[in-house]
């Protein structure tokens, strides 16, 4: 079934913005929608909450609910009952069924574009997912969690909140993050050790051969940022060593 739903009023449109939405899904006050989604059956959606364009939410997927948070508020948001950082969704993300994602604390719980969040992944409150991320299924986020564009972290993964996961690192499955991943190393284990370098996700973001080597050297502190990479991948690793450094 199709619903019609409005678009954001800021959007300045004054007609209808289709969106795919079945009729067993709630969709709850303060909840802005972009065009083109598609929301699954028994879907709950509660506000504050915006949603971009072009996502698919499957089945069961719970979206804005309160975090799990003893000493917070836990407004029924299905209710109408409208309170806390919120949750902000871009576009072209895939969100599988019984995904949970909560709403933030203190900073809106957000996910950028082009994510891939598999079954029974959760994404804890104040969370911040960049563009490109892959939760495969049943990965666990502890709340202020960063994990960084093009990330990939394996089957039930644990991340120990206010953890971050780097650019480009892959996480083997099973995995316990105690401490940040840096970025485009592969870490596996409980608790999760760095085994070596992501070649191969370095190599699809247009990295040669050698220039993966510059990388393993500068990761293992013995080189500077090659200076031959890819705009996109230097900016980043130009971001994380800032964060770093005003961490101490």
């Amino acid at each position: 079934m199709v619903k019609d739903v409005r678009g954001p009023p800021e959007r300045g449109e004054i007609g209808i913005v289709v969106n795919k939405i079945h009729p067993t899904a709630v969709i709850g006050a303060g909840v802005r929608l972009g065009d083109n989604n598609v929301i699954g059956p028994y879907t709950v959606i509660i506000g504050p909450t915006s949603i971009g364009d072009g996502n698919l939410i499957g089945p069961h997927a719970v979206i804005g609910t309160p975090a799990e948070y003893r000493g917070g508020p836990h407004p029924t948001g299905w209710d109408g009952e409208i309170e806390g950082a919120g949750v902000a969704i871009g576009n072209g993300n895939i969100i599988r069924e019984f995904v949970s994602i909560h709403q933030g604390t203190h900073e809106t719980t957000t996910v950028g574009d082009d994510c891939y969040l598999l079954a029974r992944s959760h994404v804890g409150h104040d969370c911040v997912l960049d563009n490109a991320v892959t939760l495969t299924d049943a990965v666990q986020l502890g709340g202020h969690t960063h994990v960084w564009s093009w990330a990939n972290i394996g089957l039930g993964t644990v991340v120990h909140q206010r953890s971050q996961i780097g650019p480009g690192a892959m996480v083997g499955m099973g995995s316990a993050i105690r401490k940040d991943v840096p970025p485009f190393t592969i870490a596996v284990g409980n608790p999760a050790r760095v085994t070596g370098v992501n070649r191969v996700g370095l190599s699809r973001r247009g990295c040669t051969d050698e220039v993966v080597d510059e990388v393993a050297a500068f990761l293992a502190g013995k080189s500077a940022i090659p200076g031959d990479l890819p705009p996109e991948l230097a900016e980043q690793l130009a971001a994380w060593i800032k964060i770093q450094t005003q961490q101490g």
